[in-house]
């Protein structure tokens, strides 16, 4: 599995808690179902000091839309450098709309490509082509790559889960769960069945 490859399809959303009062409370729903990495640039927690550099990002700003700042669908899991550099930019294609890997392509020496007009949005707000991300991402494809083939077991733990999982079990979002299912395919429950994923 490469590093920097987007998905194919739009995001679907597994989980659907309802009515925290602070946008930081859906940060464990949100790390469990972006699979605990950056939605817009895939910077993945293992490669940073676990959850702390990740932030809960507003999809449409919360100064455009405040009735849906605390609304799930308009929240996504973001590491911090995409989120400033978001800011209250609007019109961010929803990944939950798009397929990413239909907007951008990243190459092993860590140049990003936009595939069409969403994509030159994503590249040109966030600035997904700036030194700063494009040294990052030629830097952990050697990593990465020199990892897989001289210590699977650091490529492993490059490429797989972090060990804190969310135990979503015990969350009581107060206005509900509209999606209660998500919670036995969280990634927690996954592995209490030994369903997990070596990478991912």
């Amino acid at each position: 599995m490469e590093p920097f490859v987007y998905p194919d399809a739009a995001h679907e959303r597994r989980h659907g808690p309802i009515g925290y009062s602070q946008h930081e409370s859906y940060r464990p729903w949100l790390r469990d179902d972006f699979t605990f990495r950056c939605v817009y640039c895939l910077a993945r927690e293992r490669w940073h000091k676990g959850h702390y550099g990740f932030q809960v990002d507003h999809l449409i700003p919360k100064a455009e839309a405040p009735t849906r700042a605390l609304k799930y669908g308009n929240l996504v899991y973001a590491c911090e450098a995409c989120n400033k550099m978001k800011s209250d930019a609007d019109g961010i294609p929803d990944p939950c709309a798009v397929a990413y890997r239909d907007c951008l392509k990243v190459h092993e020496n860590g140049s990003i490509v936009a595939l069409n007009a969403e994509g030159q949005m994503l590249v040109a707000v966030l600035r997904l082509d700036n030194a700063e991300n494009t040294e990052f991402r030629r830097l952990t494809f050697e990593v990465i790559s020199l990892a897989r083939t001289r210590d699977p077991a650091i490529y492993a733990q490059l490429m797989g889960l972090p060990e804190d999982l969310p135990d979503l079990t015990r969350k009581r979002p107060p206005g509900g769960n509209s999606r209660p299912e998500g919670i036995e395919e969280s990634w927690r429950a996954r592995r209490a069945r030994k369903e997990l994923p070596e990478i991912c």
